[in-house]
């Protein structure tokens, strides 16, 4: 997209002001957040303490010694959003991380479950009140009751550091039925990213180590990249061996070496030589949805809110929570 074919920013401010009046008066939601086992004590200033964190909101206790973290939506948001973004990012990319983390809880809010959501990169990055900024309050106060919506329900929000300049299909990242908003797009908005290019040399010791349960003892000999999907990215590997050729999803070798090795699975060439694999490669995370590089270099454009949000995810649309239907899911974010 040109820069032009964005709304300007006041446009884009003053489609959040008419969302925002559009809302019926109803209370904010509430979700469970599940902490973990320990001791929690209330506060005299309201909240209270847990695992050397301090929380917004109360607390109930399972028999068998879960703490629940019971939280105002968009409080739990002051904590999120300047976990998953910098905070030192502009406003509008800020604002857009808080509507799709206020999307991806209210897909997931379930009163069959013990809770709704886990704390840790499972789900969303939540520690407390220590990790809240200024500009993160301010960004889920501008946003508030706003989500993303598609064909009248909550969309599918997924979200990764880099999409090194395409972002991926879920369909292709995780299997399952394609989901129309999440076909994948060509982005030019994320160069300024430090992953948005890099290099790895990856001893086949290290992948050795990786992969044994599927080597079996064997003694790797070479690594090839065996399938790309639409956007560039590896489907999957064959590693060479002394006992013959194994097959592996390009997704499961990445999760076995962590991201020292291999940053997402945007592979551009891929060279093993003298028991070592040397990766070009771009981008950072499983690349689906919005790219929040993208959405800092398109918030430096004077881009929009509507606009970055539709380009990431088109067909999409900023809605009030309280005009979308509500659906249960029982499907975890793999945001790896």
């Amino acid at each position: 997209m040109r820069r032009g074919e964005f709304l300007t920013a006041a446009a884009s401010a003053a489609l959040a002001r008419r969302l925002a009046r559009a809302q019926p008066s109803m209370p904010t939601p509430s979700l469970r957040v599940l902490l973990g086992r320990g001791d929690a004590r209330g506060t005299a200033g309201g909240g209270f303490q847990f695992g050397g964190h301090s929380y917004r909101g109360g607390f109930t206790q399972t028999p068998n010694g879960d703490v629940i973290n019971l939280v105002a939506l968009d409080e739990y948001l002051y904590s999120v959003v300047p976990q998953e973004m910098p905070s030192s990012w502009p406003a509008m990319a800020l604002q857009l991380q808080a509507i799709c983390s206020r999307t991806f809880v209210l897909r997931r809010l379930d009163p069959g479950k013990p809770y709704d959501i886990l704390p840790s990169t499972a789900d969303q990055v939540y520690e407390g009140t220590a990790t809240e900024t200024p500009a993160g309050r301010a960004a889920v106060d501008a946003t508030s009751g706003l989500v993303l919506a598609y064909s009248g329900q909550y969309a599918k929000v997924e979200y990764s550091s880099c999409c090194g300049g395409h972002t991926e299909s879920s369909a292709d990242a995780w299997g399952g039925e394609p989901i129309p908003y999440l076909m994948g797009v060509v982005c030019p908005y994320c160069t300024l990213s430090p992953d948005y290019r890099w290099a790895s040399s990856i001893p086949f010791a290290v992948i050795e180590r990786a992969t044994a349960p599927r080597l079996r003892g064997a003694r790797l000999e070479s690594v090839r990249l065996a399938a790309r999907d639409s956007s560039g990215r590896a489907r999957s590997f064959t590693l060479v061996t002394s006992r013959g050729s194994v097959s592996i999803a390009a997704n499961d070798l990445r999760r076995a070496l962590g991201p020292r090795y291999m940053r997402s699975g945007l592979i551009f060439s891929l060279d093993a030589a003298q028991d070592i694999a040397r990766l070009q490669g771009g981008g950072s995370g499983h690349g689906v949805g919005l790219c929040q590089w993208g959405a800092r270099g398109i918030a430096l454009l004077s881009g929009s809110l509507a606009g970055a949000a539709n380009f990431y995810f088109p067909g999409t649309q900023i809605a009030p929570w309280t005009s979308v239907s509500s659906q249960l899911t029982t499907t975890s974010s793999r945001r790896s």
